[in-house]
């Protein structure tokens, strides 16, 4: 537990699953493995000195608070002063902001690592900010959220009647619509063609998330891929194992809703069909740091009679992008759908204190030609949308448009 925790990356938040309470972006990890460790608390020389910064007001008002204050609410809790020191820390964390750079004192540290360690209740949806709104990526399918109505795009109005717009971060909507198995949140979402906002109960649940399936039609072999987690490479792998067996040449790769995950995983996917050494994704760090490039391991096992389609949408972000990205930009294959999410920040998870922790935006992810896909996300090759009438009839115009350019 001594070993930094650089790379906790889903690719989130970049953005959050409420079941699991991450932060799009971020992953758990280090450059070649996605084992959890942690970097222990430093002692960091500053290069903010008394001479540029006069603390004067932060002690002024620390003391007149300790002078001052008359506790007024019915718990009527004593705030001890590492209640004080965790406000202040949040409050400096809250200044830049981000809302993916987020302060997590003793309680949400301890649940954040419960989470990230399996132990899934809450509602099943990915969140992310986007135009200074908490949107909803995907909810995961077959969760409360999937089977309640939300949809992808959906954009957080309240909370248990709490306005969205007053809280300060994703973790903030987090802790509101996460809780025990069995109890309800509502949840209120202005919908694109909705006239007003709508109100949608949802009884939280234990999330069994789902990884992969697969199917043929048409003489085409379809994996449908629903996130980039622990599981999901070994899924992936057997998924390609049986598409080779079933002699198919054609291959679709469907990323729609698939909010991300590990940033490993989208690594060691796209491994399976690119030589080695090629770039699958840039890691950005501004102005003055050299970028860090992720690269195939070369296991590249197609030749060139796979015809090879990968379905997107808006609900497709961060691991999704990155790998629909890598094999798009070398050719590979052709992206159907609609424009990508747009999700390509990353977080890195540092140790405060033994109890509390730091969850900072460090960098961005370029696609291997260097485009950042927070920049508008991917565009298709084929733009094709689904409207609500597809829905009714049960119909899938991206699938068919997918298989039609492979035949």
């Amino acid at each position: 537990m001594n070993k930094i925790l650089k790379q906790y990356k889903v690719i989130i938040i970049a953005v959050i699953i409420i079941a699991v309470s991450f932060s799009f972006g971020l992953y758990l990890g280090n450059k070649n493995n996605t084992t959890i460790t942690y970097r222990e608390p430093l002692i960091i020389k500053s290069s903010i000195s008394s001479s540029t910064v006069n603390m004067d007001a932060f002690w002024t008002a620390w003391k007149l608070l300790d002078q001052k204050f008359v506790n007024t609410s019915k718990e009527n809790k004593e705030i001890s002063n590492d209640d004080k020191l965790w406000g202040a820390i949040k409050g400096l964390t809250d200044s830049y902001g981000d809302p993916y750079t987020v302060f997590m004192p003793p309680a949400e540290s301890k649940s954040f690592e419960s989470d990230i360690s399996g132990n899934f209740e809450g509602v099943g949806m990915e969140l992310a900010m986007k135009e200074q709104n908490i949107v909803v990526v995907a909810p995961l399918k077959d969760t409360p959220a999937y089977k309640a109505g939300v949809q992808k795009g959906d954009i957080v109005v309240a909370i248990d009647d709490k306005l969205a717009s007053e809280l300060s971060s994703i973790d903030d909507a987090v802790k509101l619509i996460r809780g025990k198995a069995g109890t309800e949140v509502k949840i209120t979402f202005s919908r694109a063609g909705y006239s007003k906002p709508i109100d949608i109960k949802i009884t939280r649940g234990i999330i069994d998330i789902p990884t992969a399936d697969t199917e043929i039609k048409d003489d085409v072999f379809i994996i449908r891929l629903y996130n980039f987690y622990a599981l999901s490479t070994e899924k992936f792998r057997l998924a390609l194992r049986d598409f080779l067996d079933s002699g198919k040449h054609k291959l679709i790769l469907d990323l729609r809703g698939n909010p991300g995950g590990y940033l490993e995983s989208a690594v060691e996917m796209a491994s399976w069909f690119l030589p080695l050494g090629k770039v699958i994704v840039r890691e950005n760090f501004g102005q003055n740091i050299e970028e860090y490039l992720y690269r195939s391991k070369g296991y590249d096992i197609f030749n060139e009679n796979l015809k090879m389609a990968i379905l997107v949408d808006s609900g497709s972000a961060s691991a999704s992008e990155i790998l629909a990205g890598a094999l798009q930009e070398h050719n590979i294959a052709k992206l159907v759908g609609t424009k990508t999410f747009g999700k390509g920040s990353v977080q890195e998870l540092i140790k405060v204190t033994p109890e509390t922790s730091l969850k900072i935006t460090i960098a961005k992810w370029l696609t291997p030609n260097g485009i950042s896909i927070s920049d508008g996300g991917l565009t298709p090759d084929f733009e094709v949308k689904i409207t609500a009438e597809d829905l009714q009839k049960d119909e899938d115009p991206q699938l068919e448009k997918a298989i039609e350019i492979l035949k």
